[in-house]
């Protein structure tokens, strides 16, 4: 897999799923230096984030939610999810139709769930 950062689109989405939620503030000013790996899910644009840690990682919880709709009118879910540790663990995106993401949108585009 290759790593490499977070491009200017995903780290405005992360942070507005990040934003608000009580204890969780500082996700956002360390951003700029994730490194992530994309995921194979049919170039949905899934994220993993890679922490050189010892030991294996695993789903925790999750941080946000979001909807937004993809350029070509076909809604994609959007979730944070933290590793057991409270670590950022994968941005699951998932676009309702299995096609491929043809853009993260703009953050006036964004639908966070509550």
């Amino acid at each position: 897999m290759i790593r490499r950062a977070l491009r200017k689109e995903e780290r405005d989405l992360i942070a507005a799923l990040v934003v608000g939620k009580q204890g969780y503030e500082g996700i956002i000013g360390g951003l700029a230096d994730c490194l992530v790996e994309e995921m194979n899910d049919g170039g949905m644009g899934s994220l993993l984030f890679v922490r050189e840690s010892v030991g294996e990682r695993r789903f925790g919880q999750e941080l946000g939610e979001a909807d937004f709709d993809d350029v070509d009118d076909v809604l994609v879910s959007v979730t944070l999810n933290l590793d057991q540790n409270g670590n950022l663990f994968e941005l699951d995106v998932w676009k309702v139709d299995n096609s491929p993401l043809k853009r993260f949108p703009p953050l006036t585009d964004i639908r966070i769930r509550s």
